[in-house]
């Protein structure tokens, strides 16, 4: 069986306020991409592609890639202008002979193997599994004003995290499919945010959800960063 891992890093960070891309603000010394890469080329995975902004190639394979050793990463691909764009352009530059592959967004520093391994063992039952962990927090359903409408159980609800990780041949059926109607899929108000909406979307294929971990953060803001330094420092 042969495991692949999309590592995404395309993104422009704007949240972060800040000159530098998000992907590459250090963390304990360290650019925030390191952590996913690092991880991945730990574990049972067999291949990475990092998917990066347009005119980062060379930057991340030097100053990334390179220079932390991570002998795994067998394609850098300029990404897309949504996420789903990027993604899809990581898929195409997996070897052709992956069975199943993981899609991680790169400003996930925490992810673990065991993570990866309960991922890889949902899709290995289900074709398609996502981690995420239970919300903690009552959400409300809110309307155009911002008044409450409902309250949904909490039970019921999940945050959701990435890896998420599909039987390769089906994500990449899909993710072609998703490419010849994404028009008609916008013209229809549906926004697709993560993977596994592409499966629901345009499969009968159930998606399974199993637990990722509360450290499994994004790193999306400044204050971001800081928790981020606090779990380091915990490990």
């Amino acid at each position: 069986m042969k495991t692949a891992a999309i590592v995404l890093a395309a993104g422009s960070g704007s949240r972060m306020h800040s000159d530098i891309k998000k992907q590459y603000m250090e963390i304990s010394e360290r650019p925030l991409i390191y952590y996913a890469l690092k991880a991945f080329e730990d574990s049972f995975t067999d291949e990475i592609v990092l998917v990066v902004s347009p005119g980062d190639i060379d930057y991340c394979k030097a100053e990334i890639v390179d220079r932390y050793g991570f002998s795994k990463v067998t394609r850098i691909v300029e990404g897309g202008a949504e996420r789903y764009d990027s993604v899809r352009l990581g898929l195409h530059a997996v070897s052709d002979n992956t069975d199943y592959v993981m899609i991680h967004d790169g400003a996930r520093p925490f992810v673990t193997e065991e993570i990866m391994q309960r991922s890889i063992d949902g899709a290995k039952m289900n074709r398609a599994c996502v981690v995420g962990m239970p919300v903690k927090d009552t959400i409300k359903i809110v309307d155009e004003s911002g008044f409450a409408t409902s309250t949904p159980d909490r039970k019921t609800l999940w945050m959701i995290q990435t890896p998420q990780t599909f039987e390769y041949d089906l994500i990449r059926k899909l993710y072609d499919m998703l490419e010849d109607k994404k028009e008609e899929i916008k013209a229809k108000g549906i926004n697709i945010t993560d993977d596994a909406m592409v499966v629901e979307t345009f499969s009968d294929t159930r998606v399974k959800l199993v637990e990722g971990s509360y450290n499994n953060i994004k790193v999306t803001t400044p204050e971001d960063i800081g928790i981020a330094e606090e779990i380091l420092r915990s490990r």
